[in-house]
């Protein structure tokens, strides 16, 4: 789950061409990406993305992958997140 606040929307899509390649390459499925929201407690961010993994190990795979890592820099330029991974329902 990342709740994003992006900064810098041309820069952006640069983080977005460079993260494709390791999210396919562990399997990840985008659920939630960006659209319409509601707050209806609490804080929250501009955008919100659900990502499903095949494992909870195959998403700490990714986020840590030297590939990925590569992107996050990149994202890191341009955005701030709130990040966390979590283990599904079987």
């Amino acid at each position: 789950m990342v709740r994003v606040t992006v900064n810098d929307p041309q820069r952006y899509k640069d983080y977005v061409a460079a993260n494709k390649a390791p999210l396919e390459k562990y399997g990840a499925q985008f659920i939630v990406r960006g659209g319409d929201y509601e707050i209806v407690e609490g804080a929250s961010r501009e955008r919100h993305v659900i990502i499903e993994f095949p494992s909870f190990a195959a998403a700490k795979a990714c986020f840590h992958s030297p590939e990925y890592q590569v992107a996050l820099k990149i994202f890191k330029t341009c955005a701030e997140s709130d990040v966390v991974i979590v283990e599904g329902v079987p």
